[in-house]
């Protein structure tokens, strides 16, 4: 897994405005079928963590689960994020790509 391209990809997604996140964006991403990855934080709590992948499960979107809360949050210049969602096919592509690696 290469870690750095993959925050990298996501800060390049955050400029192309392709995230939803915060857990209320990413669950409304979800439902609209406008996420194409969800990403959720290490430490998000026991619950988060079951409550989308559950939903990314049944509705057949790749999720995975990276790092921490801060690191997701500062990936995308933000404040902490516990779950984010990108909305482009082809960001969410090269991030999963990434992933894998």
């Amino acid at each position: 897994m290469n870690m750095k391209k993959a925050f990298e990809y996501l800060g390049l997604a955050q400029r192309a405005r392709s995230v939803a996140s915060g857990e209320f964006q990413t669950e409304e991403a979800v439902r609209s079928r406008k996420a194409r990855v969800v990403v959720i934080a290490g430490d998000a709590s026991d619950n988060t963590k079951k409550h989308f992948t559950d939903m990314c499960t049944h509705a057949g979107i790749p999720y995975c689960v990276l790092s921490d809360k801060d690191t997701l949050g500062h990936a995308i210049g933000k404040g902490e994020r516990s779950s984010l969602a990108i909305t482009d096919d082809n960001l969410a592509k090269v991030f999963l790509d990434s992933v894998r690696e």
